[in-house]
């Protein structure tokens, strides 16, 4: 694991100042100035980042794990544990009903009990659920607290508890999971054949969707997910990551081990779920990710609104950790973790600082020309490393007979993936200026909000979209118009790193609509395989089968914090 480790590390360091080299190759021309030097700077620092995704797609492609046997009996009883907030329950419950039937059809369901953890504000979700435990005859159990003390994580642990006496392992589900029998079978036979694990985490991939944004983000975050995880599992071994949901969890250990402080000025951690992994690594048992994308699966957000909340969400409780770096008891690699999760969303103003010190360039420099033709070369050879994991994972799917089988066939796969890409490239420009945003009001001491998310399709109007993103709009407007001063070689440069700026509110409006969504949906662009396969009821079941699922009989409401 050293070695596997020390891999990882210098290939990043050596990816980074490759580009780092070449950047500044490509900029050294006619001499530097203020401009020059900050996109300089930033594309350094950020560099380090990119350095680790291209290296984390080539191992996650090289190191591919095969779907393991789930065909299992647990050696002793497992608690389901699903977390609600202020749930539409006739979302929540149908996907639950289908895991209990799934595992009473191989035999072990009996070793199974579900516990619903109520953190709503009101009892009107009570009569769903008291109607839901009448087919199951005492299996599965509901409590609601009254306060919802320390979000989730206090959740959790209160069942743990004060509820969860005769049960060795716990799933944690959140309420927009959904799991097959296969997936849980296989959690459980991890745990079992491993007594040094404490928890287990399963890849987890987005539901079939019908809106646009849901769609396509989702089709690109399935590649990269699955090579990410891949080189996760491979380097970082037993000390790996926890995401707090669609994974199993060893009770005892954790009761004892996972007990999450206060941050400095007394309020709860929002973003547990890897401070809760390191803590439990500390105490010397394993967190293992199982890197397979059978019979996992969660909700994403319906609409650019709701994602860009959701986002915001994880930036600040992820930048909660720089004042836990230094907490006692973690390993070198739970420091990692904590790091790594801060770097996610921490080199994004870089990104930002990168576009608007070329614009100034572009637009003051008059005695040494932004080397457009230059940086452009860089900043496609930067695309693809920050890309690679979702690239490489296209190129398993394309280069594989039977993965192409299962999306469709290799020119339902490529419209697919180009249709993502565009998306991307437009989303992931309005995303920079958004985190960015967040990260400077937080740094400033602006306290974060972790509210219910909503994932009910919906669509929006012009007036909320313009509400919105007027910022993001006016940013690319000034940026397009510094780079027209440099000319349209300059403006061609900056069209795929900033293009999503001027077309922000069309893009939010466009992406929610429900004739958008149909439209994408009725032509099969960017279906995921389990689409495809309820879409032709007489196509043959994918080599991952996704359980009983039928998609269109659900809306998607979630919880997290």
């Amino acid at each position: 694991m050293k070695r596997r480790r020390a891999i990882v590390v210098c290939s990043s360091l050596l990816t980074a100042f490759a580009l780092s080299w070449l950047m500044y190759r490509a900029l050294a021309p006619g001499g530097w100035t203020v401009a020059k030097g900050a996109m300089m700077g930033s594309f350094a620092l950020a560099s380090l980042w990119v350095g680790l995704c291209l290296t984390n797609g080539l191992v996650g492609m090289l190191h591919r794990r095969q779907p393991s046997d789930a065909s299992y009996r647990p050696k002793s009883r497992i608690a389901i544990a699903l977390t609600v907030r202020n749930e539409d329950m006739s979302a929540v419950l149908p996907p639950l009903r289908r895991l209990l039937d799934d595992l009473d059809a191989t035999g072990a369901g009996d070793r199974f009990a579900v516990f619903i953890l109520s953190d709503s504000t009101d009892a009107a979700e009570e009569p769903a659920v008291a109607a839901f435990q009448t087919s199951y005859h005492g299996r599965v159990h509901y409590r609601r607290r009254l306060e919802n003390t320390r979000f989730k994580a206090g959740n959790v642990m209160d069942f743990l508890d004060r509820h969860a006496e005769g049960f060795e392992s716990m799933l944690a589900l959140d309420a927009d999971s959904e799991m097959s029998a296969r997936a849980v079978l296989r959690l459980a036979r991890e745990m079992d054949e491993n007594p040094h694990l404490g928890i287990v985490q399963h890849l987890t991939v987005g539901l079939p969707a019908a809106s646009a944004l849901p769609r396509l983000f989702q089709f690109g975050m399935r590649a990269g997910m699955r090579t990410w995880a891949a080189a996760l599992a491979w380097w970082q071994g037993d000390e790996c990551c926890y995401w707090g949901h669609n994974a199993m969890v060893r009770i005892a250990p954790f009761r004892a081990h996972c007990r999450l402080p206060l941050l400095p000025n007394g309020s709860p951690i929002l973003s547990h779920d890897q401070v809760e992994a390191a803590l439990l690594a500390g105490a010397g048992w394993g967190v293992r990710l199982l890197p397979e994308e059978d019979g996992s699966f969660e909700a994403n957000p319906p609409a650019l609104p709701e994602f860009m909340r959701r986002e915001l969400r994880w930036l600040a409780g992820n930048l909660e950790y720089r004042h836990l770096l230094r907490m006692p008891g973690l390993r070198p690699m739970g420091r990692w973790q904590l790091v790594q999760a801060i770097l996610l969303f921490g080199c994004t103003p870089f990104y930002l600082v990168i576009l608007l010190a070329a614009a100034v360039a572009a637009a003051t420099d008059a005695e040494s020309p932004f080397p457009a033709e230059r940086v452009l070369a860089v900043m496609l050879a930067w695309a693809v490393a920050i890309y690679a994991p979702k690239l490489l994972g296209y190129a398993q799917v394309l280069t594989s007979r039977d993965q192409r089988t299962r999306y469709g066939g290799a020119a339902r796969m490529l419209t697919g993936m180009a249709a993502e890409t565009v998306f991307t490239l437009l989303m992931d420009a309005i995303s920079v200026v958004s985190k960015t945003g967040t990260t400077v009001r937080l740094l400033l001491g602006t306290r974060a909000a972790w509210l219910p998310q909503n994932r009910s399709d919906r669509g929006v109007s012009w007036a909320e979209a313009a509400r919105l993103l007027w910022p993001h709009t006016a940013i690319g407007a000034v940026a397009f118009a510094a780079f027209a001063h440099a000319g349209w070689r300059t403006v061609l440069w900056a069209a795929p790193l900033a293009g999503g700026l001027v077309l922000a509110i069309p893009f939010c409006v466009l992406t929610a609509s429900p004739r958008f969504g149909a439209w994408l949906r009725r032509h099969r662009v960017a279906a995921t395989p389990e689409e495809l396969l309820t879409a032709d009821p007489g196509a043959q079941p994918p080599a991952q089968p996704f359980g009983q699922r039928q998609e269109n009989d659900r809306q998607h409401h979630g919880y997290e914090g």
